[in-house]
């Protein structure tokens, strides 16, 4: 009797574990939920301020408005490692091909203590499109930085009006790393260049000296620090980035 029972545990446990990975597997018809956020590179401004209305997904001939958190965001509120969540969503297809982000009319650039307006033609017409590459699978959520180079963007157009040409780039963010560090002193203003092969990646030190380059594809990189004068250029070589993490070269010295 004691075998029996111990035959008819074996087999209910079986089918069990049988039943729980079933539950456990992924349907191809699960939704993939997605994410997006935005970040910038520190700029020569005092604020640049973007009216953010929709963010539409295009994919397998589709395309997907995403909720968003409409609202006029500044910038430089979202630099050196810092960033805001603007959409999400649940997405049924299989392929990302662009993201559109679509801008209003409220959208303004602070310069020496004087708003201007930022003309922006092309985001309110059709969005900013965005390319992006990417097989989704279904049930995992997927998250997509929002790169901004406000330095890149605004055009001065040199009459004491300025427009909006966006350079955005898109991060897979489970696919990245990062590069971070510190210039010293504080209050230079300096680039900082990550260069890998014919792959550079940019931004600026904030006030602090602390910068962060967010997005970093794996791979060995150059960095180079590039103050005003009076002070002189410092690379920094071999820097090992690897996905998920944060290379820190510590302190340039300037």
């Amino acid at each position: 009797m004691k075998t029996v029972n111990k035959i008819l545990f074996v087999i209910t446990f079986g089918l069990l574990i049988s039943s729980c990975k079933k539950e456990a597997s992924v349907d191809p018809r699960d939704p993939t939920p997605y994410y997006v956020t935005m970040t910038d590179a520190p700029a020569a401004y005092s604020a640049v301020n973007v009216d953010v209305m929709a963010v539409e997904i295009k994919g397998n001939a589709q395309t997907v408005s995403l909720n968003i958190n409409a609202g006029v965001y500044n910038l430089l509120d979202f630099t050196n490692g810092l960033d805001t969540l603007i959409a999400s969503g649940s997405l049924y297809i299989q392929h990302v091909q662009e993201i559109r982000l679509i801008l209003g009319n409220n959208n303004t650039v602070v310069k020496n203590g004087i708003t201007y307006p930022l003309s922006t033609p092309s985001a309110q017409q059709s969005g900013l499109k965005i390319k992006v590459n990417q097989t989704l699978q279904p049930g995992i959520p997927y998250y997509v930085l929002l790169d901004f180079d406000a330095n890149a963007s605004i055009v001065d157009q040199g009459n004491g009006s300025f427009s909006l040409k966006p350079v955005i780039r898109a991060i897979e963010v489970a696919t990245s790393g990062s590069i971070s560090g510190q210039v010293n002193p504080s209050g230079v203003a300096a680039s900082i260049v990550a260069t890998s092969g014919t792959n550079s990646y940019s931004t600026m030190a904030n006030v602090s000296g602390y910068f962060m380059l967010p997005g970093v594809p794996p791979g060995i990189y150059d960095v180079t620090v590039t103050p005003s004068i009076p002070y002189n250029p410092v690379t920094i070589h071999n820097i090992a980035v690897s996905i998920g993490g944060n290379a820190n070269i510590g302190t340039v010295n300037l």
